[in-house]
């Protein structure tokens, strides 16, 4: 067996004791990460599907709207009385690892829509704010913008008013407060179902 052959093969095993090795170390990321995102679980819900009056599905939101609002949430641009003491505890890290996390979950399931025409409503009030340039045709988001389809009905009109009175800020702010300044409750109720039923 020549030299050459012999370096090919000690090349070839360490190239395969690597990617083993990273296969463990994902593994074990992994298994951190499912433990940190476990916090979350409580308020969150399963899988990142809320369970809890107005506190919103984490799942299949994008990683980077996740991380912003941990961000804002640590630099107390948004402030929250259940999320603060956690945000306050998590590294740059995690928060990477935890957008990632949530992002990579499947989503809410499409519930049963009980009233029709207050989604047609919404849908018109969806337009006339054009809420799909931001939140995408599917309104599913993108990068740090939020996925709204499927998400619990009372916290986007929870949402929808803090962007209203000012009360939310951080991120897209400004944009929000714009589109929600003008709609009246009954649209801001609308415009909630309709989401939470895509």
């Amino acid at each position: 067996m020549g030299r050459q052959v012999v370096v090919q093969i000690v090349a070839g095993l360490a190239v395969a004791l690597l990617v083993f090795a990273s296969g463990e170390t994902r593994a074990a990321d992994n298994a951190a990460v499912k433990e940190k995102a476990e916090v979350c679980t409580g308020c969150h819900g399963e899988n990142g599907i809320s369970q809890t009056e107005n506190i919103p599905s984490l799942a299949a939101e994008p990683d980077q709207f996740i991380q912003w609002q941990l961000v804002f949430f640590r630099s107390g641009a948004r402030r929250n009385e259940q999320m603060q003491p956690i945000a306050d505890q998590i590294t740059n890290e995690d928060i990477r690892s935890l957008g990632a996390y949530f992002a990579a979950l499947a989503p809410p399931p499409k519930t049963a829509d009980d009233n029709p025409d207050l989604s047609q409503k919404g849908a018109q009030a969806a337009v006339g704010r054009r809420c799909a340039s931001c939140h995408t045709d599917s309104y599913a988001g993108t990068k740090a913008v939020a996925r709204l389809a499927g998400q619990r009905e009372e916290y986007l009109v929870k949402a929808l008013h803090d962007y209203k009175s000012g009360a939310r800020s951080g991120g897209a702010g400004a944009a929000m407060a714009d589109v929600a300044y003008p709609l009246s409750d009954e649209e801001i109720e609308a415009l909630a179902h309709y989401l939470a039923h895509l």
